[in-house]
């Protein structure tokens, strides 16, 4: 498995306020999409979606 270390700056605004984010593994930048994907979509829309992501590999396997 090959790890990944990612350098990123991420800053969010919205008319209640903002944030900044600085996620070092592709664990913790998912858990900043998703909590940002269903603030925006709201939770149905935003499972709908990754569902959607998800059928596009659905074919490849997972690594052991």
């Amino acid at each position: 498995m090959t790890t990944h270390h990612i350098e990123a700056d991420i800053k969010v605004k919205w008319p209640e306020g903002q944030s900044a984010y600085s996620p070092g593994t592709p664990e913790e930048l998912i858990l900043i999409a998703v909590d940002l994907l269903v603030k925006d979509l709201g939770s149905d829309a935003a499972r709908n979606f990754v569902e959607q992501v998800f059928e596009r590999y659905k074919e490849h396997s997972t690594p052991a």
